[in-house]
């Protein structure tokens, strides 16, 4: 077939337009596969760092022991040294069965030293993966934060000193109402009380539903709750705000426009947990920084969702996603990616606690940093209050957690065998 010119330019525009387009693509592949290259090397680095400890850890016993609506996990070693865990009894009550049949066992006999490489093969033993999710991970790491303060006080370490070295001592802190559906009034009222308790210079609140498919908890509550916030506490005042799930992209864009004029620190995420792509739909719109990760599970899950910037704040949380280390390595790739960090509390136990001693080492902390208020456990703690002055908490420095549990509230507490 020929060709004349016209026919001709045509035909060699579209195929150097194509040629254009593949190279860009190509290009935009391999910036993606080294990123993605970068992620997995921060990942891959060593956590735990054991060094001094140079005889065998052998894990005799790990039991679980319940107080009332409480849990505390005690490992013991065949030398008669101790750990103790406090994990998240609102998801304990139901899912310990799993950590007395399917965790627990696992560590008896091993050397705690390996604990890092001991997760991987606790989370294969007897097909414990198909499990993975929130009622696998809080078990493990139940059965993680045990065999860490056993290690900090072995080697005369707080966690920290364990996870790459403490960094910090001073905790900026935020503290979150966990209120939703009230009045914007009301819910000011309630956040003035907490700022008075505590001194602090950054808040959170809840925004929509939750889970509620773009329903809000009162009409109009969320469009009238962000500029009041805003101008009862005033410039000077850090604000955060959480959907929890509220939203699909299209509903969310606005919301996150208005938290833009107003001057908002993060946006907590927008859209359904599980949504990473309506997330990056959000993140891409908006100038306000995207936070989440919360409910997520999954490491690879997590890797997406920094290589594409789905999220600017990465917020796994220490139970549900299965403790320290795997947090850590969440923490490292976001790092690299230019990304902060801070964890999500659970709300129950010592979250608080387990929040100071992970932000005391990351490598990228976010401003402030969640506090919920006290704990129901009678605890004693040497080198800090435990209080929230000022706005800032201080991280203990004492070997392992730093704490000591009240014996006589073990001593009262019953031995969980199975379910």
């Amino acid at each position: 077939m020929s060709l004349n010119r016209r026919q001709f330019l045509k035909v060699s525009s579209a195929v150097g337009a194509a040629a254009l387009l593949s190279s860009e693509k190509l290009a935009i592949a391999e910036e993606t596969r080294a990123l993605y290259e970068r992620l997995d090397k921060a990942a891959a680095k060593p956590v735990l760092e054991v060094s001094g400890l140079d005889s065998p850890v052998i894990v005799k016993s790990m039991e679980l022991l319940r107080n009332g609506k409480n849990f505390v996990i005690r490992v013991r070693t065949k030398d008669g040294a101790e750990g103790i865990s406090v994990p998240n009894a609102m998801h304990f009550v139901h899912t310990y069965p799993i950590f007395v049949n399917r965790v627990a066992p696992f560590f008896v006999g091993k050397d705690a030293r390996d604990l890092e490489e001991l997760l991987w093969e606790s989370y294969r033993w007897n097909d414990n993966y198909k499990y993975q999710g929130l009622p696998l991970w809080v078990c493990t790491a139940g059965a993680e934060f045990a065999i860490l303060d056993l290690l900090g006080k072995l080697a005369k370490k707080p966690i920290g000193g364990l996870l790459g070295g403490v960094k910090r001592t001073a905790i900026p802190v935020y503290r979150a109402s966990g209120t939703r559906g009230n009045t914007p009034e009301a819910e000011i009222e309630d956040l003035r009380k907490l700022v008075e308790q505590t001194g602090a210079k950054a808040l959170k609140f809840r925004l929509g539903g939750r889970m509620s498919r773009n329903a809000d908890s009162l009409d109009k509550r969320t469009e009238r709750l962000i500029p009041l916030a805003r101008k009862e506490f005033g410039p000077q005042m850090t604000l955060y705000a959480d959907a929890n799930s509220s939203y699909d992209a299209a509903h969310a864009i606005p919301v996150g426009r208005l938290m833009e004029e107003n001057q908002y620190g993060f946006y907590e995420e927008p859209c359904r947990f599980d949504d990473w792509e309506g997330t990056k739909e959000v993140a891409d719109a908006l100038t306000i920084p995207v936070a989440g990760g919360e409910q997520e599970g999954s490491e690879y899950r997590f890797r997406w969702a920094i290589a594409n910037r789905a999220v600017d704040v990465v917020q796994p949380d220490l139970h549900y996603y299965g403790g320290f280390i795997r947090s850590m390595r969440v923490a490292r790739m976001a790092h690299e990616a230019g990304l902060t960090c801070t964890p999500h509390m659970s709300g129950s136990g010592l979250g608080f606690l387990d929040v100071l001693h992970f932000v005391s080492c990351l490598p990228n902390p976010s401003d402030f940093h969640e506090f919920k208020g006290d704990t129901d456990i009678p605890i004693r703690c040497a080198t800090s209050s435990l209080k929230c002055v000022n706005g800032v908490m201080s991280v203990p420095t004492g070997h392992g957690f730093g704490i000591e549990v009240e014996p006589s509230y073990l001593n009262a507490s019953t031995v969980v065998k199975s379910a």
